[in-house]
């Protein structure tokens, strides 16, 4: 007898799950300690894309240099700093280079939070290079700041508006930013800033920006913030400002054409408020 026929069944299409790029995360936790010399690491941990580096230094602060090994930063990925600064100790932290938000999926937001502590007759000097917002680009930020009655802060947070040099115009780009500043657990000063969708457009109405391609914020809270108002502002031309908001907090805004023109408005101020010369990367 022949063989009975033998049903071959219908295979079915095999799916595969979108597949997910990858995404960037890094974490460090740095705090100071006295040492015989100045101030000296007291503690350290870095997990991820988030690196930091001590370069030698003869001053009598710790001076940490951030470094975000992915490159950059885009929709998912997130980084965050928690340094505590000892009491009688001084931090200075910068960047290895001008931090980049790149263009982002639909739907998906950066993260960078960053908290800070400072004790009594303590010292925080934050300069970090710029950050550029690429077009495409979605990114949230919160920098919060402690301080002790007694501690001192110089902090600056350069943006810049996309890639000038190379005609890009950002038309659509998300960006969230948020400086909070607390001395004795009250609040010192509180700024925030939320731009989304056609950012050049809204940044070139005169009121606003005037077709600004830069810009930077600056605290200042130490007890001779008076005597640093004047001449800083014999430096600035008419697209900044600074004002006293307290008899030892003085805040300053400063818009540029482009990065260029800001550092050369910032790096003089810097070094004044600082006492000393800029971290070595911003020289590069």
């Amino acid at each position: 007898m022949p063989a009975a026929p033998v049903e071959i069944a219908k295979a079915e299409p095999v799916s595969h799950p979108r597949a997910t790029p990858p995404r960037a995360r890094g974490d460090v936790v740095l705090a100071t300690k006295p040492g015989r010399t100045g101030s000296v690491i007291g503690g350290l941990r870095q997990a991820g894309s988030l690196k930091v580096l001590f370069p030698r230094n003869t001053g009598p602060d710790l001076q940490a240099v951030l470094v975000n090994t992915a490159g950059g930063i885009t929709g998912g990925d997130a980084f965050s700093l928690m340094a505590d600064v000892a009491p009688g100790t001084a931090l200075t932290v910068s960047t290895q280079a001008a931090e980049r938000a790149y263009r982002a999926q639909p739907e998906e937001t950066g993260l960078i939070r960053n908290q800070m502590r400072v004790g009594d007759q303590g010292q925080l000097t934050w300069v970090p290079q710029e950050t550029i917002l690429f077009q495409g680009s979605a990114l949230r930020r919160h920098l919060t700041v402690d301080l002790h009655a007694h501690a001192r802060l110089l902090l600056c947070e350069p943006l810049v508006f996309g890639r000038t040099a190379m005609g890009e115009v950002l038309t659509d780009m998300r960006f969230e930013d948020r400086i909070e500043i607390r001395r004795s657990g009250r609040p010192l000063f509180l700024d925030a800033m939320r731009l989304d969708g056609d950012v050049a457009a809204h940044l070139a109405r005169a009121p606003i920006a005037a077709k600004a391609g830069a810009l930077a914020t600056l605290v200042y809270v130490a007890p001779n913030a008076e005597a640093h108002l004047a001449p800083i502002r014999e430096r600035l031309g008419p697209k900044a400002g600074a004002s006293l908001v307290q008899s030892d907090v003085l805040v300053l805004r400063a818009l540029a054409d482009d990065s260029f023109a800001l550092r050369q408005t910032l790096m003089p101020i810097l070094s004044r408020l600082s006492g000393a010369p800029l971290p070595r990367p911003w020289m590069l």
